[in-house]
């Protein structure tokens, strides 16, 4: 399943939407809630990161992500 995170960079400035970032996980899961889990504590542990949402990304989702070429896997 693949996750498309929202963050801040930092945990000490209050977030503001024209400084919010984006990374996707693809994150082996039973479920969603399962998924959303572990795509958090992947990113707490790894960075300082203020994760702001998390989505699961539906397969149209994922395609236009792809198109727009935002899209890249990140890895831990």
């Amino acid at each position: 399943m693949i996750y498309k995170v929202l963050y801040q960079e930092t945990k000490e400035r209050s977030p503001r939407r024209e400084t919010t970032q984006t990374l996707y996980l693809d994150i082996d899961a039973k479920n969603e809630l399962e998924g959303r889990i572990k795509a958090r504590k992947l990113v707490e542990d790894n960075t300082d990161y203020n994760i702001e949402f998390i989505d699961l990304l539906s397969d149209k989702h994922l395609e236009y992500e792809k198109e727009t070429g935002a899209f890249s896997l990140r890895e831990f």
